[in-house]
């Protein structure tokens, strides 16, 4: 298992609303694969500037740790739905120190338990968060961006073994899901 998975200026993603858990790990069970990690608990910190200049331009900024797997990442996503950059940091808090001492402002902390699967080149990440449920999210990142529509074509059709189809489909982030339910 490795981190290639992860490697790419473009993640192609597909998110599904997931009725039954039990069900989904049924299907994951027949579909070959192998576990990065179950069950991991994974805490979002979102920075944009005082007036929100990001996410008006349908950008994202956060600070992201997973435990106990100890891994710390800065991500930055958009403008585009496929554009993701995603680095590894290796203390936290000073990333938090260095975005506040150029201006950004915390505006959403959020929390989740998830579990990571590759499946061939691509990966699923089964997600619960307090609130709205479970999702499942098949994805992949990649630096060849005349492949996306042909990943997003294999990945509808990885979700089909699952049983999930435009019916589960969650167009909506976490962060809109999750600030929906908390006005």
């Amino acid at each position: 298992m490795t981190t290639e998975h992860f490697k790419g200026q473009f993640e192609v993603e597909l998110k599904y609303r997931i009725a039954s858990p039990q069900a989904f790990k049924r299907a994951l069970n027949k579909v070959p694969h192998d576990i990065r990690f179950e069950d991991n608990s994974e805490t979002d910190w979102y920075y944009d500037t005082e007036n929100n200049c990001l996410r008006t331009d349908s950008k994202h900024q956060l600070l992201r740790d997973i435990q106990p797997a100890n891994i710390q990442l800065w991500i930055v996503k958009g403008p585009g739905g496929d554009d993701c950059e995603a680095s590894d940091i290796l203390d936290l808090g000073a990333a938090k120190n260095m975005l506040s001492t150029l201006g950004y402002q915390l505006t959403l902390t959020m929390s989740k338990t998830r579990s990571i699967y590759f499946v061939g080149e691509y990966h699923i990440t089964f997600d619960y968060l307090e609130g709205l449920g479970y999702f499942a999210e098949f994805a992949i990142m990649t630096d060849d961006e005349p492949a996306l529509d042909y990943h997003r074509q294999q990945l509808v059709s990885l979700a089909d073994k699952f049983s999930l189809g435009n019916n589960e489909l969650e167009h909506s982030s976490y962060r809109t899901l999750f600030e929906s339910v908390n006005e």
